[in-house]
């Protein structure tokens, strides 16, 4: 009789273990479903544009001129290229996510401008609220004391070759 008893305790036992681990699971899964996930900034394709001024992405400062802007495919979606037309000139920069109030209307770069000082702040491509944004640098948090002012420079898909 005393053994029947332990046997039924633990026979009820497991069925309240995996009762309480399904339990777990679908909770887990409803979570999943209903929270809504982070947007990765993806800028898809090369970009060309041409600026107009001396500016920095990231650390490097890059003279006026036409460029190529592309994601790194090794480096996943946080580091970009940039590059002149030309190829003689080229950097890397870091970026993270970036959202816009709105999508834009066109594909675009934002500097943040500091006197006669650029440095490219965000990446947005047409119709996407979900870009990229480049961390500031340290010599830009340093000549940033100021108030930056917004200027944006129009860019646009380049074209792929042999399409």
């Amino acid at each position: 009789m005393f053994t029947e008893t332990i046997e039924k305790a633990r026979v009820n036992r497991k069925g309240t273990t995996r009762h309480g681990v399904l339990s777990l699971f679908i909770a887990l899964l409803f979570a999943l479903t209903i929270c809504p996930n982070k947007a990765e900034a993806q800028i898809v394709g090369d970009l060309e544009v041409n600026i107009p001024f001396q500016f920095h992405a990231g650390d490097a400062k890059l003279p006026p001129g036409k460029y190529i802007i592309r994601t790194v495919v090794d480096a996943g979606l946080d580091v970009m290229e940039i590059s002149s037309v030309d190829g003689s000139t080229s950097a890397l920069f870091q970026v993270r996510a970036a959202e816009a109030n709105s999508a834009p209307v066109k594909s675009e770069l934002i500097f943040n401008k500091y006197g006669d000082r650029y440095f490219l702040t965000k990446l947005f491509d047409e119709g996407d609220p979900n870009g990229s944004e480049v961390p500031k640098s340290r010599y830009e948090k340093s000549v940033g004391q100021a108030t930056a002012e917004a200027a944006h420079v129009p860019v646009r898909h380049r074209a792929q070759q042999g399409s």
